[in-house]
């Protein structure tokens, strides 16, 4: 396996951990969970850095790296409504904005194309690292708590505007296949069937 797509499990593999670190109570754990945190999401920079200067970009990477995002955020995101530091419909605008974007990558891949990260959806990735490593630290540091929802609601704006982009082009792309499509069809006239099947005969003989 290349070291890009490995980079992308790793990031996966340490989900399970960044829950348990955040949902433990003892001493320090926060700062932890911050670390670990922090640890994940800097392998989606590397990864992606190693697959454009090693030319390993493949298309297992294109769809596994928003997986592993989505899964680090999404767990993060929950275990801080567990803990009463965020609010739950927050979470859920959040979240579900990720099932949706992930459900058009598969139904995108099933029709044969690939919906790649945008700008928008990048810059949505940075700031929910922000906006968790702010609340996480919150209760220790309380100075930080209006950064913290600033990067919070900063997050939902992003998360919300770049899922209406992914839709947008989804359907620009599935709107030119379609006019692609209308354009190579081949129109067959009532009565020309025949008059067809009788040239087919006649160069057989």
């Amino acid at each position: 396996m290349s070291l890009p797509n490995s980079l992308t499990l790793l990031r996966i593999f340490f989900v399970p951990l960044l829950v348990a670190l955040l949902l433990t109570t003892q001493r320090n754990m926060d700062l932890w969970a911050v670390g670990v945190f922090l640890a994940a999401a800097t392998t989606d920079l590397l990864d992606g850095y190693f697959a454009r200067r090693r030319a390993q970009i493949s298309r297992l990477g294109i769809l596994l790296d928003p997986i592993a995002d989505k899964l680090l955020t999404s767990a993060a995101f929950i275990s801080l409504v567990e803990l009463h530091l965020i609010h739950a419909w927050i979470v859920v605008i959040i979240v579900g904005r990720e099932f949706a974007v992930s459900g058009l990558r598969a139904i995108a891949s099933s029709e044969g194309f690939i919906i790649q990260a945008s700008d928008l959806g990048k810059a949505k990735m940075v700031l929910q690292v922000a906006a968790i490593t702010a609340i996480v630290l919150e209760p220790r540091f309380p100075a930080i708590r209006p950064v913290a929802w600033l990067l919070l609601w900063l997050v939902v704006v992003s998360a919300l505007t770049s899922a209406a982009h992914y839709f947008w082009k989804f359907w620009r792309k599935l709107d030119a296949d379609i006019k692609g499509l209308a354009r190579h069809r081949v129109v067959v006239l009532p009565g020309t069937e025949a008059r067809a099947e009788e040239k087919d005969v006649a160069a057989q003989r």
